[in-house]
């Protein structure tokens, strides 16, 4: 139990003393870029199933034919 506590206890003094959080700006910025890629990759993905139901839908159509 006592490895458990010196556990956290290291932990906590990594955390709060070694650690080097980013300001707040910085933050900010990489919140709002992962976001864009993420906007950015949906609409890739959107685009190509939307292409590929298409092709699909017309070989479906030309075979029925």
């Amino acid at each position: 139990m006592a490895k458990v506590v010196q556990f956290f206890k290291e932990s906590y003094e990594e955390m709060t003393q070694k650690v080097t959080w980013p300001a707040w700006a910085d933050l900010l910025n990489s919140a709002v870029l992962v976001l864009v890629a993420s906007f950015i990759i949906a609409l890739v993905i959107f685009a190509m199933d939307k292409g590929s139901t298409f092709i699909l839908d017309t070989f479906y159509k030309s075979l029925s034919n």
